[in-house]
């Protein structure tokens, strides 16, 4: 396969005991050139390869033979809250659909699917877990939220927020919007505006 010159953006690892599907989407994906994969056809072979390295995105069929979907994101999920795990399923109804999400699996696709599709899925995902960004754009982004869903909890403006703190209206406005990384100063004086440890806003936001 020739090679692409694109920059990996995420890691996959496929789940599915499909052997021909299996190969049909790992050719698929890396011949996208935006992602490593691995694929995998049982689930212990897939959670001993998580033991060693956390992928970005797991692929995971919901009908395994003896094995559910559902059982290994249960799984999934609990070792590593906050995986990005998207279900593949056949033909759901509404009633698949709606056991799909309790899991709190990111998204699904149905088969059979475009390439569109998928590309789509997977591109919500980079979008919404801030794949192929820099630590520090990731920090920024996470903390920025963190941030104004604290302020819109307490039901306060910008300028609330900076008489509290003594900051800038526009200094706040950057922050929560992830343009700017608050110094350690300005942290701090977020922080104590929210009655919040500095270890624990940054606990939250799972940095």
């Amino acid at each position: 396969m020739p090679e692409n010159s694109q920059e990996t953006i995420a890691s996959i690892a496929l789940l599915d005991d499909d052997l021909d599907f299996r190969n049909y989407l790992e050719d698929l994906l890396r011949d996208e050139g935006q992602y490593s994969v691995q694929a995998f056809a049982d689930a212990p072979s897939l959670l001993a390869a998580c033991e060693e390295a956390i992928p970005d995105i797991v692929l995971l069929d919901m009908k395994m033979g003896d094995t559910t979907g559902a059982k290994v994101s249960e799984e999934l999920l609990s070792r590593w809250p906050g995986m990005c795990v998207i279900v593949i399923t056949g033909y759901p109804s509404m009633e698949d659909m709606r056991a799909t999400f309790k899991l709190k699996v990111f998204d699904y696709l149905a088969k059979p699917f475009t390439l569109a599709q998928l590309r789509q899925v997977l591109a919500n995902a980079v979008e919404a877990f801030g794949l192929g960004k820099s630590a520090q754009d990731r920090l920024r982004e996470r903390l920025g939220h963190a941030i104004k869903m604290l302020r819109v909890q307490r039901d306060w403006s910008l300028k609330e927020l900076a008489t509290h703190t003594k900051l800038s209206v526009s200094q706040i406005s950057a922050i929560e919007r992830g343009a700017n990384l608050p110094s350690i100063e300005s942290f701090l004086a977020i922080a104590r505006a929210f009655d919040k440890k500095p270890s624990e806003m940054l606990s939250s936001i799972e940095f």
